[in-house]
């Protein structure tokens, strides 16, 4: 990749009737720390609310993802009213979890409370999936949600994941689904 070459100019912007997928900006820290310190959102992802501090890394380390991998999470902006509403994309953790997913895109997402029951999430990972398939074809696709996550299971499930193993992970029994598998 080029150096001097801003990280925002990397990211790709996907467009959907209702949503705006982009980079990361400072200005969707107050959002987006709302958004993670919330106990409803991260009741299945941790169970732990994220302070501002840690929001802010989260965001820096989604930026890091596309320079490192080419690849990574985008911010979720409702077009309508141009305000962050959440995160969807996917990265290369290396968890340490059995079935390894090392080396596969390990899909994400996370949306404001206030937005739950309008198709966003689907929305935005349809957008995201058909980046994946013409940006990084033969890529396996994985997601990690905890059991209990009817929510995020049914959204998976019309992304065309299907469950895939079921494992532990820190502890904690959780389901690994693969689209195209």
């Amino acid at each position: 990749m080029d150096a001097g070459v801003r990280t925002e100019e990397r990211v790709p912007v996907l467009e959907t009737a209702r949503l705006r997928l982009r980079a990361h900006r400072p200005d969707d820290h107050a959002g987006c720390a709302a958004l993670w310190a919330d106990p409803a959102v991260v009741r299945y992802i941790g169970g732990r609310p994220f302070t501002a501090e840690e929001t802010w890394r989260r965001m820096l380390a989604s930026r890091g993802l596309w320079s490192m991998l080419g690849y990574g999470y985008w911010a979720v902006e409702e077009k309508a009213s141009g305000r962050y509403v959440g995160d969807v994309g996917f990265g290369d953790f290396r968890r340490e979890i059995e079935p390894s997913l090392v080396g596969m895109l390990e899909f994400g997402w996370v949306l404001s409370p206030e937005v739950h029951g309008r198709g966003y999430a689907s929305e935005a990972i349809a957008a995201a999936t058909a980046w994946a398939d013409a940006q990084l074809p033969g890529m396996c696709a994985v997601c990690l949600i905890d059991e209990r996550n009817a929510a995020s299971i049914r959204v998976a499930a019309k992304a065309g994941f299907r469950e895939w193993r079921r494992t532990t992970y820190h502890g904690e029994p959780a389901l690994v689904f693969a689209r195209g598998a």
